[in-house]
């Protein structure tokens, strides 16, 4: 009986090892043709790269979509055993306090980036820009010419402007951001002056959404909206009757960038993928398929949009609105407020 006993457990542990060999095979396989992307992104991007990147490197690409801060949580959880490899999306502030979940990489193809979008962090890449423009609808401003933030003021278009609120749109606060820096500095009282005249003129017409900003515009309801290039691009696209308008004064663009996951089972393919985001053959299909900007300038523009080269662009002093979003936020509500009690 004793030897009988024996005999099984023999078998059962032989059996359980050859269990635990097949699935380290598996796993090992897995984990040298499968990458794991976290992304935020629209299904136009998505569409726009990963199925290129999975037919050039024969990797199977497993994508877990969801909301910025939803994946940035996510991989703060799971810091102690990374699942994700890759994280596609996501603006300048949330990588920036979590730089301790990435890994140091620059791509070899960094050094045709547009200089102030090269990754200078050594963590994470930027591939593709967004900038805050003006959509207008030529049908409802007639004569009225608008070229600059400064024609904004024009009292013939008060309670015609629609603006986000910046204490809870991103937009509405990169054009903020993007005002203040063109009207002389974000802490220039010039240009808080400026940010006052303006909301005067807006009159309280504040959308509840940046979607509804340009919405408003297109449908004939505003003249002039406070937006971002690419979603009133791809409205041009599809046909409506707006105009993109890059102010005088300069435009900021705001990169979405991309990284390593620190302790990523795929490195080697991780660094692939983001060779291939910022590569010249991916950033063309970008620009003239999508209407996300490029970071290179050796690529071609979307129709709709202007050249980098023809756009008056600023830098943001990107530290320091991180740093102070809440004192920003802060003196344009107690502005808001004021402008309401006047009235």
């Amino acid at each position: 009986m004793k030897a009988l006993r024996k005999q099984l457990l023999v078998v059962v542990a032989f059996i359980g090892l050859i269990t635990l060999l097949i699935g380290c095979s598996d796993n090992e396989e897995g984990n040298s043709d499968r990458l794991v992307i976290y992304s935020p992104n629209s299904e136009g991007l998505i569409n726009a790269t990963i199925p290129a990147f999975e037919e050039k490197y024969d990797i199977q690409v497993d994508l877990i979509q969801a909301g910025t801060g939803e994946l940035f949580a996510k991989l703060e959880s799971e810091k102690d055993s990374p699942v994700a490899d890759i994280i596609f999306g996501g603006g300048y502030t949330q990588f920036s306090m979590h730089t301790d979940l990435f890994e140091e990489y620059v791509s070899s193809e960094d050094g045709s980036v547009i200089d102030a979008y090269q990754n200078s962090t050594g963590f994470y890449t930027p591939y593709t820009l967004d900038g805050s423009v003006l959509v207008a609808n030529r049908d409802i401003l007639g004569d009225i010419e608008i070229n600059s933030y400064e024609d904004l003021l024009n009292p013939e278009l008060q309670g015609k402007i629609s603006s986000g609120d910046p204490s809870n749109s991103s937009s509405a606060f990169a054009q903020l951001t993007n005002m203040l820096l063109a009207k002389g500095g974000y802490e220039s009282e010039e240009a808080w002056s400026y940010v006052e005249d303006l909301y005067t003129n807006v009159d309280g017409k504040i959308s509840s959404s940046s979607s509804n900003v340009y919405r408003t515009v297109a449908d004939g309801e505003m003249a002039v909206g406070l937006s971002y290039e690419d979603p009133v691009a791809k409205l041009i696209e599809d046909g409506a009757n707006v105009e993109i308008i890059y102010p005088e004064e300069g435009v900021v663009f705001l990169a979405a960038n991309a990284a390593i996951i620190k302790g990523a089972n795929n490195q080697e393919y991780a660094e692939k993928f983001i060779d291939f985001i910022i590569s010249q053959e991916i950033q063309n299909v970008l620009s003239t398929t999508t209407t996300n900007r490029p970071v290179r300038e050796d690529v071609e523009t979307n129709d709709v949009m202007k050249s980098f080269s023809e756009i008056n662009a600023l830098e943001e002093d990107m530290d320091f609105v991180s740093e102070n979003r809440q004192e920003i936020v802060d003196r344009y509500n107690e502005i808001f407020v004021q402008i309401q009690s006047n009235e």
